[in-house]
């Protein structure tokens, strides 16, 4: 009998199954220097203790994005370890903020399932539940992934889930305390608050980072993504290691400070498509579009709705006459962040 992980294989899914994933992280201050070490992240709440107390928190939380490599990252061997690719998010909720000292487990649902016409692999869908050391949620999301299959055999009835476009207004969870009532916009980094921003607006974030091997290497280690399209090269026919789609999601994030300084946390996720793979030595460059504006009950925070999108190269359009990506479209993300009023 092996003692060995092979990985899960589409075949190995069924509608309803709940997987357990080891193994609990504790989490330290050494995720968020690593974190703020791989990307230019400068977001105030995520960067200073005295910053978070004068908005209400007990201290600085760990970065929205830590969080989320953290939970996803667990989710790898049992969910995406023989994963083509990572295709898309939905349904996304930050529950509660996550401190230095909080241990983080992972646990998942198989809510879908469906073989591709190829035969050769199928599209497996989960809704993952982050929880801390006291049993508390603080995040849930749901996500699709394209799993090879074993062999060829039967493939089980497709299930395809009916997920909403995104999150309600009135369904952000504002974490206990939060208040910008006092909001500093100088120590921020910018004085553009909510009131500043048109739906419709279009915002270039200006500035392009190259990734480079070492660097994404780096970071799937620090988040435990063991996943083998982004560890071995002999994976692939054209023998290149996948960039983390998550390594795509925080440089876009950390570049979108230029112009959105102020959009401080991240708490619902809506939607999000990998359009397109990403190696080293591709220079992602990101713009965002605001979708909506709202209010909520917590002392000067309003939320804003933005679709974040990175692009290898120079912005353009993102779709062309066929109504696919184009190719140098690396990440159509929409999201709800806080920001003061």
């Amino acid at each position: 009998m092996t003692k060995t992980n092979a990985g899960r294989f589409f075949e190995d899914y069924a509608v309803g199954d709940v997987i357990t994933h080891a193994v609990p992280r504790t989490i330290s201050g050494g995720e968020r220097a690593m974190y703020h070490a791989l990307y230019p992240a400068r977001g105030a709440l995520y960067s200073s203790d005295a910053f978070a107390r004068a908005c209400g928190l007990e201290a600085s939380p760990v970065d929205d994005l830590i969080t989320f490599h953290t939970v996803f990252g667990k989710t790898v061997p049992d969910v995406s370890l023989n994963a083509v690719a990572n295709l898309g998010y939905a349904e996304g909720r930050w529950l509660k903020p996550v401190y230095p000292g909080d241990t983080l487990t992972s646990e998942s649902e198989v809510i879908g399932v469906k073989q591709n016409s190829n035969g050769k692999s199928g599209v497996v869908w989960v809704r993952t539940t982050g929880r801390n050391q006291h049993g508390e949620a603080v995040l849930s999301y749901v996500r699709w992934v394209m799993v090879r299959k074993r062999g060829e055999g039967d493939a089980p009835e497709a299930v395809i889930p009916e997920l909403s476009k995104s999150v309600a207004a009135a369904d952000l969870v504002v974490p206990e305390g939060l208040h910008f009532s006092d909001y500093d916009t100088v120590l921020a980094g910018e004085p553009h608050r909510l009131g500043d921003y048109q739906v419709g607006e279009i915002i270039d974030h200006v500035d392009g980072v190259t990734i480079e091997e070492a660097e994404h290497m780096l970071a799937t280690r620090l988040w435990q993504n063991t996943a083998k399209v982004h560890f071995d090269a002999t994976n692939r026919a054209d023998g290149k290691r996948l960039i983390y789609g998550g390594h795509v999601i925080s440089l876009a994030r950390a570049l979108s400070f230029n112009g959105l300084a102020n959009a401080q946390m991240i708490v619902a996720l809506n939607a999000g498509a990998h359009a397109n793979p990403c190696f080293a030595g591709d220079t992602v460059r990101a713009w965002s579009e605001v979708l909506d504006i709202a209010e909520t009950d917590a002392p000067g925070v309003g939320a804003i709705r933005l679709r974040l999108v990175a692009t290898k190269g120079a912005a353009g359009d993102l779709r062309g006459e066929d109504g696919k990506y184009l190719p140098e479209v690396l990440l159509d993300l929409d999201y709800w962040a806080l920001m003061p009023q």
